[in-house]
């Protein structure tokens, strides 16, 4: 395994991150421990997971996903182990996990308290603010679109202040963002500076071989800044390892289960991913490993957050941190995806 710091911590991470969203739905609690364990075995001491999950997110199995954790952490020396969790933010549809979605203080302490309480753990190592409370592009929204009647009111002081308090009691060490944009991640690291509070210390967005918006403008905000990339779906949702390609679509597979989860399935994706798939097979790996190689190699990325439904996915997708991209493969990369940049928001 390789490692790398959470940035400005002396927290040593796995650069290969366990995304755990399967657990509770695709994934029995006897095989999210099997998952765990193996990857422990791997060298991989970082977990994340969020309040929200298991995925796609319903009331029935809301929590489950921390509940897993938890019933396998209880027996981990904790001490040895990074989880990150986040708390949701508002979204009408999402009103059975709290009535008080957002981040006002009394959500974050509700959110936290019932957080721990699941992972059975006195303290989150990284606690993610999951999306913006605001009017932003997430979670697959391209070209940014102002409201001037939102009714949103700018509390980037008060939330980063509630979490300093968390910090100070020991709850969580440090927090993050999720699906942020570069004015809000700026924002953030404005009003710490400015108060003298915690720091904003990561970033969880959206990365792949699909999506490199993270490069047009939260990149240099990451190098300058000295925030790390948490790379969520570098698979765009499988499809990056090739089993949707020539119209196939297996059956378990996560869009077969949720066909709502098409933001990778795109004709333009799907034609850079057999663009993808012809270099992988020159290259004699698999398109996942390629897939996941490459992330694994940014200058900016702190982990990737890598899941999986199987012990043979996951053994596959842990295994590219072994493999190094040439220079001259990843100049290959760089000219197929001029072909079609970005066609997965």
């Amino acid at each position: 395994m390789k490692y790398t710091n959470i940035p400005n911590t002396d927290i040593k991470v796995s650069k290969i991150c366990l995304g755990t969203m399967t657990f509770g739905q695709q994934n029995s609690e006897k095989e999210a421990h099997e998952q765990l364990n193996y990857a422990v075995e791997q060298g991989v001491n970082f977990i994340d997971t969020a309040e929200m999950y298991s995925v796609p997110a319903q009331a029935a199995t809301q929590g489950s996903t921390e509940r897993y954790i938890g019933s396998w952490l209880k027996h981990q020396k904790r001490e040895n182990l990074v989880v990150a969790s986040k708390v949701a933010g508002p979204n009408e549809s999402f009103k059975y996990i709290r009535e008080n979605l957002g981040f006002s203080k009394d959500a974050i302490e509700d959110a936290l308290t019932k957080s721990l309480n699941r992972l059975q753990t006195d303290y989150i190592d990284l606690y993610q603010l999951h999306w913006p409370e605001r009017n932003a592009n997430f979670f697959g929204k391209r070209n940014y679109v102002h409201n001037a009647d939102e009714k949103w009111e700018d509390n980037f002081k008060e939330i980063i202040e509630t979490l300093d308090q968390f910090v100070k009691q020991g709850k969580i060490r440090h927090y993050g963002v999720s699906n942020e944009t570069s004015w809000g991640v700026m924002r953030h690291v404005s009003e710490s500076n400015t108060n003298s509070l915690t720091r904003c210390k990561t970033i969880q967005n959206a990365y792949s071989l699909l999506n490199r918006f993270f490069e047009i403008n939260l990149a240099e905000v990451a190098m300058r800044e000295n925030i790390g990339l948490l790379a969520y779906s570098p698979l765009g949702f499988g499809t990056l390892s090739g089993k949707y390609l020539n119209g196939k679509m297996p059956d378990n597979s996560r869009i077969k289960l949720f066909p709502q989860y098409n933001r990778y399935s795109s004709k333009q994706s799907i034609f850079l991913t057999e663009k993808y798939a012809e270099l992988a097979k020159e290259l004699e790996i698999s398109l996942a490993q390629l897939s996941l190689a490459f992330v694994n190699q940014r200058e900016f990325l702190t982990a990737n957050i890598i899941g999986a439904t199987t012990m043979e996915q996951l053994e596959e997708n842990i295994g590219s941190i072994h493999i190094e991209l040439s220079k001259e493969t990843l100049e290959k990369i760089n000219k197929i995806q001029e072909l079609q940049p970005n066609p997965a928001p």
